[in-house]
């Protein structure tokens, strides 16, 4: 690490939901800048105004709040860098844009897009690719071909026009990369990209990057492999800017691939696969896309499998919280290739965080399910219940599946288990079970267990034979936690009731 401090942006464009991809991503500069006791910056890059989404700032903005990745500096939150929302910033990239031009590393250019695409067809009906290079700029209308007259006059008449930049030949462009070591590049393979389009006064997102990234003082680039193509221009733009020396380091991420390990991840594959690849739930045309959030998951469960997709500390624990990721977290221990997702180790992931919640948390979590269904109850009887059951499921959404029985009574009997349990001596016995109950003094389950074996052992019948019937009635089927515990939470009242209507309703 060098003197200088710690700066890193998680600078996503708004055109549309935030992919988990992007998600990792904000939480990997995240956690570096934290390690670091550095600032964690979001700017938000709508340069490409074609594509803007209404609402894709404010969903990625609550997205990074649920998450509990807070940010430093950004739009909502102000800072001495801003504005932080690049269509707020024309005026600079202008400057940069022209500057380049005038020290030759860029140029003007007039070509429409139907005559670029004409170009690309006649090379593709000769087996060959068009490319706006430094073997074919000089055949095309730009500043370098045409007279400065001519430029100007273009220029004035309102012509539309593009800056481009001019790539050098025969140059050797390489770079220490953190996460994947050397890399290099020949400038003969690049072409000439477009930095700044007059149509709508913005820059394209390579010029806008860099400008940003050297005002704001980025000390780290950490951004998706996807970025990795682009690492040349950038660091060709540096070196033309005369920035070279402030240049901040590059990390590339490897991707999130596809539970087949084939391919990168996508809406595609949650939508096949039924889980969520969005961090909120996010409204398309076709429906919903859902969201971790909505789909129960906790966020410091996603931030914990989001963390381990690529990433891993060098020691075979997998539970992390937030903390305890910041102080482990190093860009030397991030992976080069790319990171499988696996749905079913997500739920893993969340089942071991609610594990990990205090019951009482949990217990208001479910109140607040169980008030939609409009069952009040003692939150020490929810506490309790919920202890019972949390091992069972997922998700707190889940709790009611696997508790409902102890709020109301079962309005069916599961018939396999009626079949099997509710038989011969059985109906007899359960008959003559709800007035003995009724001599329990102390409705605890150790007394209510003691009552029922001495008039099972009375009556010569398989003792569980007898609780599976025991918990025919009391549930409806044969499911659920401990059964003097489930008869001891729903009480003496209420589990005799139980019993009487098993038998008047399954009968003999």
């Amino acid at each position: 690490m060098t003197a200088q401090k710690v700066r890193v942006r998680f600078a996503p464009s708004p055109t549309g939901p935030l992919h988990i991809g992007g998600v990792r991503t904000a939480l990997f500069n995240y956690l570096f800048a934290k390690k670091h006791g550095g600032d964690f910056i979001l700017r938000i890059e709508d340069t490409d105004s074609t594509r803007f989404v209404e609402g894709a700032e404010e969903y990625i903005n609550e997205s990074l709040e649920w998450l509990g990745l807070t940010v430093d500096e950004g739009v909502k939150q102000g800072g001495e860098f801003g504005p932080y929302r690049q269509s707020e910033r024309r005026e600079i990239y202008k400057k940069y844009a022209d500057q380049l031009v005038e020290t030759g590393w860029a140029y003007y250019a007039f070509d429409t897009p139907e005559e670029l695409d004409k170009l690309r067809t006649d090379a593709e009906a000769e087996k060959k690719t068009f490319a706006y290079d430094m073997h074919s700029r000089l055949q095309l209308k730009n500043s370098l071909a045409l007279s400065d007259d001519e430029v100007k006059q273009r220029i004035e008449a309102g012509e539309p026009w593009v800056i481009r930049f001019k790539m050098p030949e025969d140059t050797i462009v390489e770079t220490k990369d953190l996460v994947r070591g050397e890399v290099k590049f020949n400038t003969n393979t690049l072409d000439d990209k477009v930095l700044y389009k007059s149509a709508d006064k913005l820059p394209t997102y390579h010029l806008a990057n860099i400008v940003d990234d050297h005002l704001m003082e980025i000390s780290h680039v950490i951004r998706g492999e996807e970025w990795l193509p682009s690492v040349p221009l950038h660091i060709m733009l540096y070196r033309a800017l005369n920035w070279e020396e402030t240049m901040p380091q590059f990390a590339h991420l490897p991707l999130i691939l596809k539970p087949t390990g084939k391919g990168k991840l996508s809406k595609r594959d949650g939508d096949k696969g039924g889980f969520p690849v969005f961090p909120l739930d996010w409204e398309m045309e076709d429906g919903i896309a859902p969201g971790y959030r909505e789909s129960g998951y906790f966020p410091e469960a996603v931030n914990n499998l989001l963390a381990l997709l690529g990433w891993n500390p060098g020691t075979e624990q997998e539970l992390f919280d937030i903390d305890e990721l910041i102080s482990l977290f190093s860009i030397e221990r991030v992976n080069k290739s790319g990171a499988r997702f696996d749905p079913e180790k997500a739920k893993w992931f969340n089942q071991q965080h609610l594990m990990r919640k205090p019951v009482e948390e949990l217990a208001l979590m479910f109140s607040d399910d169980l008030n939609e269904r409009g069952i009040a109850e003692d939150i020490a009887v929810i506490e309790k219940v919920t202890g019972m059951v949390r091992e069972r499921v997922n998700f707190v959404h889940e709790l009611w599946d696997q508790s409902f029985f102890f709020f109301e009574a079962p309005v069916e009997y599961d018939e396999k288990v009626v079949k099997k349990r509710w038989k011969g001596d059985v109906p007899a016995f359960m008959a003559e079970l709800a007035p003995e109950l009724e001599k329990v003094n102390e409705w605890v389950a150790d007394d209510i267990k003691a009552c029922i074996s001495s008039k099972i052992e009375e009556k010569g019948l398989g003792f569980g034979l007898v609780m599976n019937a025991f918990r025919l009635a009391l549930v409806g089927g044969g499911f659920g936690p401990d059964l003097m515990e489930i008869a001891e939470v729903i009480g003496k009242e209420e589990t005799i009731a139980r019993i009487k209507k098993a038998c008047e309703t399954i009968g003999s």
